[in-house]
């Protein structure tokens, strides 16, 4: 069983997979620092100097001038602005998810159209690559099925 595991846990998918982890991890911090420090102020100050982070709605009855202090007597509080710090943060990293698959994507299209057309196929009786327009195996000499071009 330690041997299958060791395998496993080896295999170039799963480290692929903790290394994307990881990455996304590290990645998702910058966006969280890039929203709560850079663009949320900017958008703050072009909606009259107002800072989303402090956004609250209280729903305790007894006043609170920040959400520091309803936290602290544990009053209840819907944080909406740390909601909308939450959504641009997703939206960004959302995006950028978006842009670097569609670049993955446009690349993979360029090498498939380099490749050009398949000259070979597979022989289904010993497994072996053949001439696309073959219809014996030059390996195992049997007979190929070939479609007709009406089909």
């Amino acid at each position: 069983m330690l041997k299958e595991f060791k395998e496993f846990a080896l295999k170039g998918n799963v480290m692929d997979l903790a290394v994307g982890v990881v990455i996304g991890g590290a990645f998702g911090k910058i966006v969280t620092s890039l929203v709560n420090d850079i663009i949320t102020p900017l958008i703050g100050m072009l909606l009259g100097k107002v800072d989303f982070s402090g956004l609250f709605i209280n729903l305790s009855g007894v006043p609170y001038k920040t959400i520091a202090e309803a936290k602290l007597a544990k009053a209840a509080t819907l944080n909406y602005g740390l909601f909308i710090n939450s959504v641009l943060d997703f939206v960004i990293i959302a995006f950028s998810i978006f842009i670097v698959i569609k670049q993955l994507n446009r690349f993979k299209r360029k090498q498939e159209v380099e490749k050009g057309p398949e000259t070979t196929k597979e022989c289904p009786h010993c497994i072996s690559a053949i001439p696309i327009k073959a219809t014996r195996c030059p390996n195992c000499t049997s007979m190929l099925e070939t479609k007709l071009a009406h089909e």
